[in-house]
């Protein structure tokens, strides 16, 4: 009998102060719509605004526009190069594709030269063997320009 009474008291006191609670949200609603009539207007503009972004990415959320497929080579042991990738020269489709060479091994940088003669500002003795030094490192790591580099 105790808890009945208990149940019915605590359920009259909350379902009173709800009521009260929801006429006096009412009550400001109004007094601040009349106040200030155009956040109705602001508001209506941010229902729009976040009810169309919410149905333009729940449509399609992650497709890709205009965007081609890059196909990666399907079995690269049977072709004669050795790079995975091909690429087409000076970027222009209609040159024949040529293999890409791999970044590990060789590292191209454009316009760039190395110097042939250093002798030049050295007076040493030992002039001509800097001399063919950097002669033979200009040919070794100078690409640029040459036969199988872009």
């Amino acid at each position: 009998m105790a808890s009945f009474v208990a149940r019915r008291a605590f359920s009259t006191t909350v379902r009173r102060l709800t009521q009260e609670q929801q006429a006096q949200a009412k009550q400001q609603l109004t007094q601040e719509s009349k106040r200030n009539p155009e956040l109705i207007i602001l508001g209506g503009v941010m229902v729009a605004a976040l009810g169309g972004a919410g149905l333009y990415f729940g449509r399609s959320p992650t497709s890709s526009t205009s965007e081609s497929p890059v196909l990666k080579a399907g079995m690269p042991w049977e072709t004669e190069g050795a790079g995975k990738y091909k690429y087409h020269p000076g970027g222009n489709p209609s040159n024949e594709p040529k293999d890409a060479p791999s970044a590990v091994n060789t590292v191209i940088i454009p316009d760039v030269t190395l110097p042939k003669c250093i002798s030049r500002d050295l007076k040493q003795k030992n002039a001509s063997m800097l001399t063919n030094m950097t002669q033979e490192l200009h040919d070794k790591y100078n690409k640029w320009g040459k036969d199988g580099y872009p």
